[in-house]
This record gives structure tokens, sequence and C-alpha cells, in this order.
């Protein structure tokens, strides 16, 4: 049994449930962008988020020890959830939800990069291996959607892309930054900081552009899932998977998130999903997996007797 009573396999569970839930995150933001605009749906998100977690912080007796270290909890928040939702509202308006869950697949990567560059924590060669494998699908996936030209009614699906390759790219840098600068702190407390740093930060520009005509029912709805959902109840998931299955096995949710939010886009909101897709996705996931050292390659005999 684990240390919170439960089976030691229930973290199975979890790891399904989660990536069902951030899977159904892009067709949410999809739902509500189209009447919120970009920002407006990323403030809100964060805001309702906080609304959600900050009275679990107090229950929890941790207001105290959110407001000693408030600073660098919303710094970090600004990078991990401001910056990278505002992108990703910004790409669904123009590419499709599977393809920007497929993007969001390349975060181990970028983890790996900046951990590298900033940490100095240099990957073995079978990891370097893997990111070279990971970013040739990403600018294998991203040449077939590269188009920059700019459309009177949209955005450039090229546009699009790099909005999501710089949002995976933030979520790299908070990784780094969080294991730098916020060791050792509560993990709710400091996804309660993130959401309240990144509310703060976009509560201006979403008034700035804010709709003219007052959403309907079904944005206001997606975004209250969005927000306790995929966000607020994801993080506890997150984070108890963290704690019962380890960092390797609750990373490796980002590699099954894009098989939901592609069914979900399929189901729900008519995308297709095509072969040179699906098949960058496999050398993408294959990269991650390699990169991450979720996939090692099989040691030879001779190694296996010196070990």
């Amino acid at each position: 049994m684990t240390s919170s009573g439960r089976g030691p396999r229930a973290w199975v569970i979890d790891f399904a449930l989660l990536a069902a839930i951030w899977g159904g995150s892009f067709l949410f933001m999809r739902l509500a962008v189209v009447e919120f605009g970009p920002m407006p749906t990323a403030a809100l998100r964060v805001t309702i988020a906080a609304a959600f977690l900050l009275p679990l912080v107090i229950w929890r007796g941790q207001g105290r020890l959110l407001r000693r270290h408030w600073a660098k909890v919303c710094a970090v928040g600004l990078v991990n959830s401001g910056i990278p939702f505002a992108l990703y509202t910004f790409a669904v308006t123009t590419i499709t939800t599977g393809l920007s869950a497929i993007l969001n697949a390349t975060v181990p990567l970028f983890g790996a990069v900046v951990a590298w560059v900033w940490l100095k924590d240099r990957p073995a060669p079978m990891r370097a291996l893997g990111l070279v494998v990971g970013f040739a699908g990403v600018a294998l996936l991203a040449a077939d959607k590269g188009s920059f030209q700019v459309d009177s009614a949209m955005a450039a699906p090229g546009w699009a892309v790099a909005a999501c390759l710089l949002a995976t790219l933030c979520y790299g840098i908070a990784a780094s930054a969080t294991k730098k600068y916020l060791s050792g702190l509560p993990a709710l407390m400091t996804a309660t900081g993130s959401q309240l740093g990144a509310t703060a930060a976009l509560v201006l520009p979403a008034i700035w552009y804010w709709p003219q005509q007052m959403p309907g029912v079904r944005a206001w709805l997606a975004l209250v899932a969005l927000g306790v959902v995929c966000t607020g109840l994801a993080y506890i998931l997150y984070f108890r998977l963290i704690e019962e299955a380890g960092p390797a096995r609750a990373l490796a949710v980002t590699f099954v998130v894009p098989v939901f939010a592609v069914l979900y886009g399929v189901l729900f909101l008519s995308e297709t999903v095509t072969a040179w897709m699906l098949a960058c996705a496999a050398v993408i996931v294959l990269g991650t997996a390699l990169s991450t050292g979720l996939l090692r390659w099989p040691r030879s005999r001779a190694a296996q007797a010196e070990g």
C-alpha cells in the first residue's frame, strides 16, 4: 500500500484520468476562445483555477508559506501558466486541437534542453539522440503547417505552430526555474501561487480585449470546465501522480494527452487527422521517450556483465 492508503497500482487510474482531462483542455479552449477571444480565455482560465485552489491552500495551512514566497512563485507562474495559456488559446483559433496537443508533447524535449543549458544537466548520448529525433519530428510537422502568410480572417498556421512551440519552451524554462528556486516547497502551494501570478499578469490584457458581445452559456461552461477540471483538479491529480508513481511516469502523461485531444476533436469539432500528423507524432513521442530516459536502448551482454 502507498502512504496515502491506496493500492500500489492506483496511480494507473490517475494517469488515465489526467490524460483524458488534459486532452479535453484543448477542446474546452477551442469552445471558449470562439466567443471570448484568446486573451480573456487564458485570463479566465487561470482566475477560475486560482479561485478553486486558493481555499485548498488555506485549508491545508499553507497560506502563510504562500505569502512568504509569493514573488518567486508568481514569477514562475507567469512563465508556467500565463504566457503558455495565452499562446495556446491564440493557436487553437487557427490550427486543430489535435495538432496543438501533439506539439504540446514536446514539453519534455524543451525541458531537457533548458536543463542542459541552464542547470548544466547534460544528457547522456541516448538522451541527446532523443532530442535530435524529437525535434526532427517537430520540424517535419511544422513544415506541413509552415505557411506564414497572414489571412484576412485569421492568423497563418505557421504562427500558430510557432506559438505552441514557444509555449512548450516556456514550460521547459518554468520546470528548471521551479527546480532551482522553488525546490522543497509544497506542490499545492506552488500551483496556487502560479495561477495567482498568471491571473495578475493577464487581467489587464483580458479587460482590454474583452468581447463586445457577452459570450453564451456554452462558452462560460467551457471556461468553468477549463479552470476547475483541466487546471485545478488536474494539478491535484498530477501532484498525487508524482508522489505515488514518480516523476518519470507522471511526465509520460504528455504522450497520451494527444490521443484524447485528437479523439475529442474528431468527435465534437469534426476535425480531421492526417497520416502525416500521426507519423510525425510517433517520431516526436519516440524522441521524447528517449530524451527523458523513459525508453532505454537495450544494453549489450558485455555491459550487463560489467554492471
